[in-house]
C-alpha cells in the first residue's frame, strides 16, 4: 500500500523538476524525500485542501499560520533551501494530462471537500483605494494590533524601521545600537540644528521625534494616521522630558497644512501612500519645506512584479502597500521640484534588522502568544522570515534618499561631502 507521503511526493513531481527540494512528513507518519532537505510536515489533507481552494503563495501561507503545515528548524533557512533547490531544478509546466493526475492524487489524498476555514487575521477593508478612511482603516490593520506587541518585540527606542549596523562585526553591538544610530545619522544627513523645526510623517511611536528633539532640540511636528500611535507618542514625549518641543498629530498627510519646516522625514510611510498618489504627496512635502530645506526618505524598494509584497503581506501585514524601485521615486521627487542629493542602499542592515525582530519573537514566543494568540505569532514568524530572507537575497532593497527644496538661486545648503555624517573618523 503506498502512503500519503509517496503520494505527496508523487504530487509534487508533476509541478518540480529532479529530487523533492524538501523531506515531507505525512499525517499517517510516513516520508519521502531527502532526508538533509528542509523538513515539512503536513499534520492533515486540510494543507492540501487550502491549496486545491487557493493555489499558490497564499493558500500555503495559510496552510502554515494555521497550523495544517509545518516546518522544522529555522523558517527563513528552510525556505531559502527549499527555494533554492526550486530555482536550481526548474519548474516543470504540467500539461493536461498531467494536471488531471495531480488532481486525482489529491483527492486520493483527501484533498477533496468545502473550503477549510480561513486564519483569524485577514485585512477587511472596504471603499475606493487610499481614500482617507480606507487608508485609516489599513494602518490601524497593521499598526494598533498592540502597542504592548511592539513594545516586545522592537527595541526600547521602538523604531519600526531599518537599523543602521554601523558596526556589525562588534558583539557588544545590539539592535537599540543600531536602531540609535539610524535615528543619529537621519538627524546628521537633515543637518538639524537647535531651534529648527521637523515635520515627521508618518512617525510611529515617536523614534525619530523623540530622538531629534532630546539630542538636538528640535521643534517636531510628528503625524500619524494611528489613534493609538498618536496617543502613545503623546504620552511617550511627556515621560521623556520633550512634551514642550513635539506637537503630535493625529491625521492624514493629505491634511497637512503647515509650511516653513526645515527638514520633513519619511521612514517607511511613502509605501502606504499608493503609486498614483505619490506625485501628490511629493508635492505636499515640497510645499511644507522652506527654500533650502532638506527632506529624508527611507524607503522599501521594490520592482514591478510585487510592489505590494506578495498576496500574503498584502492579505495579512499590509494592505494596499506600494513599494517602488529608488529610480522611480527620485523621478517623482525631482518632478515635484526636489534636488537628489545622496541616496545610499541599507539593504544588508535590513535583513539583520528583522533578524534581531525574529529572535526576539522566538526568545519570547509565549508571551507574544498571550498577548496576541498563537495564529498571529505564526503570522509574524512566517512575515518576518519571509522578509529578512527577500533583503537578504536581493528581491527587496530599502533606500535612504535626502533631497533638498532648492533656493531661488540654486543654492541647497549642502556639505561638500558627507564625511561628517558618519561620525568624526568618516567610518560607516
Amino acid at each position: 500500500m503506498r502512503t500519503a507521503a509517496d503520494r505527496l511526493a508523487e504530487l509534487l513531481g508533476h509541478f518540480v523538476t529532479g529530487p523533492l527540494p524538501v523531506r515531507l512528513h505525512a499525517w499517517d507518519g510516513s516520508t519521502a524525500g531527502p532526508a538533509d532537505a528542509p523538513r515539512v510536515t503536513l499534520r492533515s489533507s486540510a494543507a492540501l485542501r487550502r491549496l486545491l481552494w487557493q493555489p499558490g503563495e497564499l493558500g500555503l501561507a495559510e496552510a502554515y499560520v494555521s497550523g495544517d503545515l509545518d516546518v522544522a528548524g529555522d523558517l527563513a533557512q528552510a525556505l531559502s533551501r527549499a527555494g533554492r533547490a526550486v530555482r536550481d531544478q526548474g519548474t516543470a509546466r504540467p500539461g493536461p494530462g498531467a494536471l488531471a493526475a495531480a488532481g486525482a492524487l489529491a483527492v486520493r489524498l483527501g484533498a477533496a471537500g468545502p473550503p477549510p476555514r480561513r486564519p483569524d487575521g485577514r485585512a477587511r477593508l472596504g471603499g475606493r483605494l487610499h481614500t482617507t478612511a480606507r487608508d485609516r482603516a489599513a494602518i490601524s490593520h497593521h499598526y494598533d494590533l498592540s502597542n504592548d506587541f511592539y513594545a516586545l518585540l522592537l527595541d526600547e527606542s521602538m523604531a519600526y524601521s531599518c537599523g543602521y549596523w554601523a558596526r556589525p562585526d562588534d558583539p557588544a553591538y545590539g539592535l537599540a545600537d543600531a536602531q540609535r544610530d539610524k535615528l543619529e545619522l537621519i538627524c546628521r544627513k537633515l543637518g538639524l540644528r537647535a531651534g529648527d523645526r521637523l515635520l515627521d510623517v508618518g512617525c510611529g511611536w515617536g523614534s525619530l521625534t523623540v530622538h531629534a528633539a532630546r539630542e538636538h532640540k528640535v521643534r517636531v511636528t510628528a503625524v500619524t494616521l494611528s489613534r493609538a500611535q498618536r496617543d502613545f507618542v503623546a504620552d511617550r514625549c511627556v515621560r521623556e522630558g520633550v512634551a514642550s518641543l513635539v506637537d503630535v498629530e493625529h491625521g492624514h498627510w493629505r491634511h497637512i497644512e503647515a509650511a516653513g519646516f526645515d527638514a520633513a522625514s519619511v521612514v517607511e510611510m511613502g509605501e502606504h501612500v499608493g503609486d498614483a498618489e505619490y506625485p501628490v504627496f511629493a508635492a505636499k512635502l515640497h510645499g511644507a519645506l522652506r527654500p533650502g530645506g532638506r527632506l529624508f526618505v527611507q524607503q522599501m524598494s521594490r520592482g514591478a512584479n510585487a510592489p505590494g509584497g506578495g498576496p500574503f503581506i498584502e492579505t495579512y501585514i499590509a494592505p494596499d502597500m506600494h513599494m517602488r524601485p529608488v529610480g522611480k521615486t527620485l523621478d517623482v521627487l525631482e518632478s515635484s521640484g526636489f534636488e537628489a542629493r545622496h541616496v545610499e542602499s541599507v539593504r544588508e542592515h535590513y535583513a539583520r534588522t528583522i533578524n534581531a525582530w525574529r529572535d526576539r519573537l522566538e526568545s519570547q514566543w509565549s508571551r507574544f502568544e498571550a498577548l496576541v494568540g498563537t495564529t498571529t505569532c505564526r503570522v509574524w514568524r512566517l512575515y518576518l522570515a519571509g522578509a529578512s530572507l527577500a533583503f537578504a537575497e536581493r528581491r527587496m532593497g530599502v533606500d535612504q534618499i535626502l533631497a533638498v527644496r532648492p533656493t531661488r538661486d540654486g543654492a541647497s545648503g549642502m556639505p561638500s561631502t558627507p564625511a561628517a555624517w558618519y561620525g568624526p573618523d568618516g567610518r560607516r
